[in-house]
């Protein structure tokens, strides 16, 4: 039976476009109106709410929880200090990407893992050598994203800790309206955006003040449609769309390492003793990976060109397609396939996030993208670009960034 999460009381009547779908088993909203629009430019205008409880929660306790994350993700969390959060991935022992995820270091020895997947089994079975209690507490704790240029003005009356020292990616635990819990400066829109974390009987508390406080900043529920459209503008990878977890492949040609999913800046190799890392270092070592996730620009005039064929305006909706569409180099070889794609209302262009050959991996690199035309497959110029697609200076912008940094920290660190 699908789950409805604790802001269900809330988002269910106001979901008035009945469009809901299955999100790690509970019911998870896609657009609040008919379409997702007015939603997405919430996110890149005001802010936009969304329901992110449906996340894998764990939370790992004891003397080795720092060592023991650090053997399961590419990221080294030994290094992480109180109050921060790192994002990462977890490989097989082959340096197969098992998922991609965050953790949290709220002290004493905590840290709390959220994921796309459940892994308790995977925690329990690699945990045998280390003293740490791992529980899981997905279902007891309601997750509320607030994402968008005005997050911080929202938030600041109803929050006790001053987020305008809060840097990217930093965590608190606090009081938001009253009510106990965390906040975290993260997201998943590319954009300036904050997560509160509270318990389950506090969460429709928690959306009628965050609600409350939006008003005055246009703020507006937003389901996973909108968000969709963002993360591709923000070039973050969904896994079961953009790479296949290992653990559910069904045969050896699906799997991706870190490099091959877009997720090797993840990977610090000048560690030991990590699963995976040494079947990636033998991947470096052979000359890199077989495939790169890359960011495509589809040419706007070659699609004017091809829809003036069949007598039509260009038609591209301003939402992510996931259906996965074949790219080809030049002499119209087969190199690889386009996971995400969308048109950008905001930046007025044609993207998609894809997987290619290495050799058609650099930037500039110009191939074609399968395109359908009145049911007819055809092909226009796609141009590798930079990602992220958007990067707004408010997403890591810090009104009084404390100057002191923390003791023996480089670049690069966890």
């Amino acid at each position: 039976m699908t789950r409805t999460t604790p802001f269900h009381a809330r988002t269910g009547p106001l979901c008035t476009s009945f469009a809901w779908k299955e999100w790690a088993g509970y019911a998870a909203v896609c657009n609040y109106d008919r379409h997702s629009e007015r939603e997405y430019y919430a996110f890149r205008q005001t802010a936009g709410i969304i329901d992110m409880t449906p996340l894998s929660k764990l939370e790992v306790r004891g003397p080795d929880a720092g060592a023991f994350l650090a053997r399961l993700w590419t990221r080294d969390i030994r290094r992480l200090p109180p109050g921060r959060v790192v994002y990462g991935a977890m490989c097989d022992g082959n340096g197969h990407v098992l998922d991609d995820g965050t953790v949290a270091n709220l002290g004493k020895n905590h840290y709390r893992v959220s994921s796309n997947a459940p892994w308790l089994g995977w925690y329990l079975e690699n945990a045998r050598r280390f003293d740490v209690d791992i529980t899981e507490s997905a279902y007891d704790i309601g997750v509320l994203s607030i994402q968008g240029p005005l997050a911080r003005d929202l938030l600041n009356p109803i929050v006790e800790a001053d987020l305008d020292v809060m840097r990217f990616f930093g965590v608190r635990s606090t009081k938001i309206a009253g009510i106990s819990g965390e906040v975290a400066r993260t997201g998943y829109t590319g954009d300036l955006g904050f997560e509160c974390w509270v318990a389950n009987d506090d969460a429709p508390a928690l959306w009628d003040a965050v609600l409350e406080a939006g008003k005055l900043y246009g703020a507006e529920p937003a389901g996973l449609d909108a968000m969709d459209v963002a993360r591709i503008e923000a070039g973050f990878v969904l896994p079961g769309i953009d790479y296949i977890s290992a653990r559910d492949c069904v045969n050896e040609t699906r799997k991706s390492t870190p490099d091959e999913a877009g997720l090797g800046w993840t990977v610090k190799l000048d560690r030991e003793d990590w699963i995976g890392r040494d079947a990636l270092v033998r991947e470096r070592d052979r000359g890199g990976s077989k495939w790169l996730m890359v960011g495509l620009e589809v040419s706007w005039p070659d699609l004017e060109a091809l829809y003036d064929e069949y007598k039509l305006p260009p038609h591209l909706a301003p939402c992510g397609c996931r259906e996965t569409l074949p790219v080809y180099d030049q002499d119209g070889r087969q190199v690889g396939q386009a996971t995400s794609s969308t048109w950008s209302p905001i930046l007025k262009r044609y993207i998609a996030m894809a997987q290619v050959h290495r050799p058609f991996g650099g930037l500039g690199t110009r191939l074609k993208i399968e395109h359908t035309v009145e049911f007819e497959r055809r092909q226009v110029t796609a141009t590798v670009v930079e990602k992220p697609f958007y990067d707004p200076p408010q997403k890591t912008f810090t009104p009084k960034k404390l100057q002191k940094s923390a003791p023996n920290r480089k670049k690069g660190d966890a």
